[in-house]
């Protein structure tokens, strides 16, 4: 039989290395094959691929317990053993032969402490019948020693399994060596793989030692047995007699132990009857303890209850009672400033009560008690008392604080004056009543809608009472000459408009909106927090009205924001009521500064009285305002910027439409001859509108370049089309004049120099359209007889033409003759017909030049016709032609 792999010692030292560190001990490893069977399908062996494994039994020693493991070890790259799985045998209920396995080498191990038990277990497969007996009987050994029990076997014949166990008994002595390395300690052992527990000797080493000692006490030889026999025949019938007798002798005490029995037994059966009727008086004092315990149990357990419901009843009064101090400063109390902590812990207080006696606080059962309902309608009527008298008191307490200070004149800017609103003294005395505030939303919602309403309308007639008086001082402390507003037509006023400086009058509408644009924001953040609304945060870090802000040096303005109260309610924040607050604030807010807007208009309708241009700068400052005003508390406030650009914008539009007016009004001039006026005088306005742009206004001048220079050439193209024998003059001089005006502005701004570049080509096709007219006014006929040529050398050739009508060679000549004879004089009298109708003489020698190169285009064309159709014919060239013109 071939050598099996329980007997591999390098196996086995594999299988130690592979747990190494977990203070197991090998008792014995495998080989075996791992395959998956499937479940359901008998007559065949259903299987993956099956994978080669070692199954390695191992038992750890902690004291006296033992615990026994098996091991499944796979093999790794480079064919080194590691574990794979690990199994408890403690949790072995079943050992079962494969029956589809025909050779009986296959079984599986069934562990009741698998997660999934639908899950098919692993089958094991064996070389051989003798290594799958070594396996399981070394299994069974070890479960029945370590662990007091045996699994269930399934699928094998046990009494087979014993006789192959008892002629494979051997035992393996093998020495190990120490971990600490000082030696080798011989170890016995057993392979329990190769032996089955067997039964013990018949006698005992012990007992036959003490046999040995008992036949030596008898002293006799070998030969002696039948002397031996003997005497062992003679002491056995002396023994029988001693017993006979001692029967014998014995029979009068044996008649007195029956006689002592029989009164025993008649006194016992007294006795029965004795207990018998003592069991029945127990039983009936038992019956009676028990329903005195009964009666006692019930009383000891109503003692607790109303012991218990006691204590309920008086915590519940506890809650019902009402402290006299806080129901005197809750019904009658005063709210001077004194009073306020006295009224604000009666607040608290009264929250906390109407909060204890509902349901979420309280247990439902209590919640229906006639008392505590009779409570809490008392507290209800005492929350009603205190909202409406806090309320009263805060609506009236608004409007004095308003009326105080209206009622003092120096608050205001006065005339030689402009003073600062200062709102520090009033929102400190505002603060005072902040929490109080924040404890009436926490007991009644409603009563918060008077008392914003009653704030706003008392703090608007103090905010634009502010502005009014503010706006008048700006106003008439602002010292600026009023110009005309006549800009783009023929009034010597509009000269004045560049040497008077208007800076002033932007400067105004600047400081107004310095001053009172951060403090509405301050006021629509301070209103938001004072009146408990629930927004997000209301000034932006870093904007245009923080720097603003910090830049006025206002000490009494600084921590407006923080009311340095905390939020009651910050609990209860989400998005939706966010959302509904944040409308209410915005509806509150616009009551609150609703009619200040009309003293910024009356800022911007001054300013564009004084110099319509100023627009641009105010534009510029609205935009800065406008894109630092993020917070949504700020709501109104860039509602009213938006306003003010809107209407600096409806303002700017109303000077550029009538500036167009004054443009179109040209037209209706008899006959202009030259530069038209608005030309110039909008290079003015260019150059003018430019130093007022201010950042965002950029678009704003775009689009009133845009309306401005195509009114200006629709004017133009109309006032030409009334006198058209003049009109390509009137136009190239305009368009020049249009270009050399607006050329340094041109290369700077984008819009101009799309203008300018369609000047330019208006321009050339005017000079075009004149040239060709001034040049066909004197070789009229030279150049008609050359456009006949050119017609017929589009249908016959060119040899063909001196036999047509009209262009035969002595008609050439007679061309020739008419208008090239005195070609000198014609072409003088083409350069006075040039200057006679130009009134600007810097663009005569232009002109002169563009007439001398289209003339001789012209010219070089008709001697080449010549060339082709009159060969032989004598023109003067072309060279002749340009010496002529350069002497001229």
């Amino acid at each position: 039989m071939a050598k099996s792999s329980a007997d591999d010692g390098d196996l086995r030292r594999a299988c130690e290395a592979a747990i190494e560190g977990t203070k197991q001990q090998i008792v014995m490893s495998i080989r075996v094959a791992k395959s998956r069977g499937i479940w359901g399908k008998s007559g065949k062996l259903g299987r993956q691929m099956a994978k080669p494994r070692v199954l390695a039994l191992s038992i750890k020693s902690k004291g006296q317990r033992k615990k026994a493991f098996l091991r499944v070890m796979k093999y790794s790259t480079g064919g080194v053993l590691e574990p794979a799985k690990l199994y408890k045998l403690k949790h072995l209920s079943k050992v079962e032969v494969v029956t589809n396995d025909p050779s009986g080498c296959t079984f599986t191990l069934g562990f009741d402490n698998l997660r999934s038990q639908s899950v098919a277990p692993p089958q094991w497969t064996m070389r051989n019948i003798d290594d799958r007996n070594r396996l399981l009987i070394c299994i069974l050994n070890i479960c029945k020693d370590v662990l007091g029990r045996l699994p269930k076997v399934v699928g094998i014949d046990v009494v087979e399994m014993a006789l192959w166990a008892k002629e494979n008994t051997p035992t393996v002595t093998t020495q190990t060596t120490t971990q600490d390395g000082l030696g080798p300690v011989a170890a016995a052992v057993t392979e329990t793989d190769l032996k089955v527990t067997v039964e013990k000797e018949l006698v005992s080493q012990a007992e036959e030692e003490d046999m040995e000692a008992l036949l030596g006490t008898y002293v006799m030889g070998i030969g002696e047995a039948e002397a031996f026999s003997e005497r062992l025949k003679r002491e056995l019938h002396a023994l029988e007699a001693a017993n006979v007798h001692a029967i014998l002798e014995s029979e009068p005490l044996v008649d007195e132990v029956l006689q002592g029995l029989e009164a025993a037994s008649n006194i016992v059966d007294d006795m029965d009857e004795w207990l018998g009727i003592f069991n029945v008086k127990l039983r009936h004092m038992r019956e009676d303890i028990e329903s005195i315990e009964t009666r006692n149990n019930k009383l000891e357990m109503q003692s607790v209850n109303n012991k218990v419901l006691i204590e309920e009843l008086d915590k519940l009064l506890e809650r019902l009672r009402i402290p006299s101090e806080y129901s005197a400063s809750l019904t009658g109390g005063s709210f001077d400033e004194a009073h306020m902590l006295q009224n604000i812990e009666a607040c608290e207080w009264l929250a906390k009560a109407i909060k204890a006696l509902e349901v979420p606080s309280l247990d439902p059962i209590y919640a229906k008690m006639r008392a505590v309902k009779e409570k809490r309608a008392e507290l209800e009527i005492i929350k009603a008392t205190f909202v409406r008298r806090a309320s009263e008191f805060l609506r009236n307490y608004f409007a004095s604080l308003v009326d105080f200070m209206i009622s003092d004149k120096s608050y205001f800017s006065q005339r030689g004056q402009l003073k600062r609103p200062d709102h520090a003294d009033l929102r400190y005395k505002c603060r005072t009543y902040a929490r109080l505030l924040q404890h009436l939303k926490s007991l009644d919602k409603n009563c918060l809608a008077p008392l914003r309403k009653a704030y706003c309308s008392s703090l608007n007639l103090l905010l634009r009472r502010e502005a009014r008086e503010f706006a008048n001082e700006l106003r008439a402390s602002t010292k600026v000459s009023r110009n005309p507003t006549v800009w783009l037509e023929g009034s010597t006023g509009s000269n004045q408009n560049a040497n008077t400086d208007t800076s002033a009058v932007s400067d105004a509408y600047a400081k107004m909106l310095t001053i009172f644009i951060p403090l509405l924001v301050d006021e629509s953040s301070f209103f938001a927090h004072f009146m408990c609304f629930e927004v997000p945060a209301l000034v932006p870090p870093g904007g245009a009205v923080n720097d603003h802000k910090k830049q006025s040096n206002d000490d009494d303005e600084n921590d407006d924001d923080d009311l340095g109260i905390m939020d009651i309610d910050e609990n209860d924040k989400n998005s939706g009521k966010n959302s509904a607050d944040l409308s209410a604030l915005n509806e509150s807010l616009q009551d609150l500064l609703d009619g200040i807007q009309e003293d910024f208009y009356a800022v911007v309708d001054w300013a564009y009285k004084i110099d319509p241009l100023r627009c641009i700068s105010m534009h510029g400052i609205t935009e800065r305002y406008l894109s630092g005003q993020k917070a949504d508390a700020a709501g109104f406030v860039r509602l009213l910027l938006g306003d003010l650009e809107s209407r600096v914008s409806m303002q700017f539009s109303r000077f550029v439409d009538e500036a167009c007016h004054q443009i179109e009004r040209n037209e209706r001039n008899v006959r202009q001859m030259g530069v038209l006026s608005y030309i110039p005088r909008f290079a003015a306005l260019a150059t003018r509108m430019e130093q007022y742009i201010q950042g965002h206004s950029r678009d704003l001048v775009d689009q009133a370049y845009t309306k401005f220079v195509s009114i200006m050439f629709v004017t133009l193209e109309k006032i030409a089309q009334q006198d058209p024998k003049y009109a390509d003059i009137l136009l190239l001089e305009n368009y020049a004049a249009f270009q050399n005006s607006l050329y340094d502005l041109a290369n700077v701004v984008p819009t101009l120099a799309k203008f300018y570049h369609q000047a330019s080509e208006a321009y050339e096709q005017a000079c075009t359209r004149h040239i060709s007219m001034i040049i066909y006014y004197q070789f009229e006929r030279l150049f008609q007889f050359a456009k006949k040529i050119e017609d017929f050398m589009y249908t016959i050739a060119p040899e063909e033409i001196p036999f047509q009508l009209g262009l035969s060679k002595m008609e050439l000549r007679k061309v020739l003759k008419s208008s090239l004879s005195g070609v000198d004089k014609s072409i003088g009298a083409m350069y006075k017909k040039l200057q006679k109708n130009l009134t600007s003489e810097e663009l005569l020698p232009s002109l002169w030049d563009k007439c001398k190169k289209e003339f001789l285009d012209k010219y070089e064309s008709f001697v080449q016709l010549v060339a082709k159709v009159y060969p032989n014919e004598n023109v003067p060239s072309v060279t002749e032609m340009r010496e002529l013109l350069a002497n001229m």
